[in-house]
């Protein structure tokens, strides 16, 4: 599995974000770190580039609908929907079912265990393959 860590807009906080890409690592993940203060174009550019499973987005901002939409949106505008999007930092649970109804695959709030993002990401993982799978076409028999 390979994935894009993202932190989108002005927050300058990403100890989580790599505390997160260090966890994922040890566990095998090939992480990209897109660095701070990148705007959700960017990060989509980032992601189609490096060819990854998913993007992870820390935000701790309070901006996580605006910054998940926008990069959702910039994925299906370049052909890339297939790449998943999951949400760590500071999320409230009201937003929990906003965020999966723009498309976010899954959520991380604050808190959230390493091991259990671990896994949860070994299952999007399996999904995007999937997509990938199924958006194919069937191959032409001679």
């Amino acid at each position: 599995m390979k994935i894009l860590i993202a932190k989108p807009g002005l927050d300058g906080h990403d100890r989580g974000a790599k505390v997160v890409a260090q966890a994922l690592r040890d566990a095998g993940v090939e992480v990209v770190y897109s660095g701070l203060r990148r705007t959700p174009e960017e990060i989509v550019q980032e992601a189609i580039q490096e060819d990854v499973d998913a993007i992870g987005l820390s935000v701790l901002s309070g901006a996580h609908l605006h910054l998940a939409r926008r990069v959702i949106d910039g994925l299906r505008a370049h052909g890339a929907a297939e790449i998943r999007v999951v949400v760590g930092g500071i999320i409230p649970p009201r937003d929990v079912p906003e965020l999966r109804a723009l498309g976010v695959a899954r959520v991380f709030p604050m808190g959230t265990p390493l091991a259990g993002i671990v896994d949860a990401l070994a299952d999007v993982r399996s999904r995007r393959a999937s997509a990938v799978e199924e958006a194919r076409p069937p191959e032409a028999s001679l």
